[in-house]
């Protein structure tokens, strides 16, 4: 076993490694705009995103868009995104807490519903994908659950126990994805999700990274 017996993080990457905030919300008020609807404040924002994000949408429009719809605002939220990524940065310090966790002997890998053949070079680019055993983006279509991923990114991890294994991500989902495999979270209330919906999930929330890594090692003891 060596070292991937030890405790193994899971990280999102949208929200949790990477400061993307107002890369998102502007893609998010780009697509609306696409609908003729208002644009959405960062509050109303993290106050009111789910996944899967129709049913976000959903929560805004009072309904659900229709696929020729979804359609419009998925492409247009994509092409912004993709545009004003270029002016965000990794969350403050995660290079010195990745290095920290993988100089311990412990292993660590990201999951991320951005799409894989764009993760990869973004996560190349920061110069930290030595970090991790396995970098694994959305494959398919946008829009649903991580819960699937996680099962496919698990059995890809050579003697990884899903009991050894914690999730750090920003949302609700990253919760419900570690238990549909049997694994453990931590939520970070410094992306997508305010603390109040956070907490609904049931698993610790904290306010930095540092104390998501602190609760990680005391969780997979």
């Amino acid at each position: 076993m060596g070292k991937y017996g030890a405790a193994h993080i899971v990280w999102d990457w949208n929200g949790t490694l990477f400061h993307d905030n107002d890369a998102i919300i502007g893609a998010t008020n780009a697509a609306f705009a696409e609908l003729g609807l208002e644009p959405i404040t960062m509050e109303r924002y993290r106050a009111l995103y789910c996944v899967p994000v129709p049913r976000f949408y959903e929560r805004l429009m009072g309904r659900l868009p229709t696929d020729a719809e979804w359609q419009i605002m998925d492409e247009t939220f994509h092409r912004y995104y993709a545009e004003h990524r270029l002016g965000c940065a990794l969350t403050e310090g995660v290079p010195t807490l990745l290095a920290e966790w993988g100089s311990a002997g412990r292993s660590q890998s990201i999951l991320s519903m951005y799409g894989h053949d764009e993760l990869v070079p973004l996560v190349r680019g920061f110069g930290i994908e030595p970090h991790f055993i396995r970098v694994d983006g959305r494959t398919g279509p946008s829009g649903g659950s991580k819960a699937e991923h996680m099962v496919r990114h698990l059995g890809a991890l050579a003697g990884v126990e899903p009991a050894r294994v914690v999730v750090i991500g920003d949302a609700a989902d990253d919760a419900t994805a570690a238990r549909h495999v049997g694994a453990q979270a931590v939520l970070y209330t410094g992306g997508s999700h305010g603390r109040a919906s956070l907490e609904e999930a049931g698993v610790p929330v904290v306010d930095s990274l540092e104390e998501a890594v602190v609760e990680a090692e005391r969780l997979a003891a």
